[in-house]
């Protein structure tokens, strides 16, 4: 029986978009979407919406006669020596675009070595970051990147962030109680962005939700004022539907 992506987990595109490619990659002179239906064996309702997406993001075009082929993304994510640099600029191009479209700060994190860090992030004089006057690396019980990222860890990795960064209070909201920390992390929704209402920072609520790229543990993440808090769930719900061509980009 064929399997498809479930609507309700954005996530779950993202290996069947990795499917997708590697069909139209096998093509090299073009591929019908019925072919590629046929071979990755996802229905069209759900071979669309992945083909638009991958459109969008240069990943695939169309060529003369409507078949399918490699994009330049695709080109340049795969050419060796540059792909780090082709990886980035394609990043900053998708966070820019999501920036204008949800109005706030976006920000790319990664856990790396241990630690929490920003990897890339899209700002503007309207849609300024948030301040960062605690080191978000001893800030991940608060901040929402930060439990985004120990959500995707296993209990002896939280155990060991916390180890070296202690639950401080930063406001009145921290939550600094390791066991209630803990029980909130274990019960967010893999589907569900995390929140910051003023956890971090007096004056800003933040949002993010998890990139599953292979083993790496990442999020995206937004940041507004509080007087723009109502917009906050709007905004993160879009977030949480344009995570996956992020995702895509780290995951090629």
């Amino acid at each position: 029986m064929a399997l498809s992506p479930e609507p309700t987990a954005p996530f779950h595109s993202v290996q069947y978009a990795l499917r997708v490619l590697e069909t139209v990659s096998r093509h090299g002179g073009g591929v019908s979407d019925a072919q590629i239906s046929r071979e990755t064996g996802l229905p069209a309702a759900h071979l669309s919406p992945l083909l638009l997406m991958l459109r969008h993001e240069g990943y695939v075009e169309r060529i003369a006669d409507g078949a399918y082929a490699t994009g330049d993304s695709l080109v340049l994510l795969g050419s060796g020596a540059t792909r780090r640099e082709a990886l980035r600029a394609k990043l900053q191009d998708t966070l820019t675009d999501l920036r204008d479209s949800v109005g706030a700060a976006v920000y790319i994190s990664r856990y790396i070595d241990g630690e929490v860090r920003i990897t890339q992030f899209a700002d503007s004089p309207r849609t300024p970051k948030v301040h960062e006057w605690v080191d978000l690396r001893s800030a991940a019980h608060a901040s929402a990147v930060g439990k985004c990222l120990l959500t995707q860890l296993d209990l002896d990795g939280r155990r060991d962030h916390l180890s070296r960064h202690r639950t401080a209070r930063l406001t009145s909201r921290t939550i600094t109680d390791e066991k209630v920390l803990f029980s909130r992390l274990d019960s967010q929704p893999a589907t569900v962005p995390v929140l910051d209402l003023q956890e971090y920072a007096v004056g800003t609520v933040c949002a993010a939700v998890p990139l599953t790229a292979g083993s790496a543990v990442g999020c995206l993440a937004l940041s507004l004022p509080v007087e723009h808090a109502h917009r906050l769930r709007a905004a993160a719900d879009t977030l949480n539907r344009r995570a996956a061509p992020v995702a895509l980009s780290l995951a090629i």
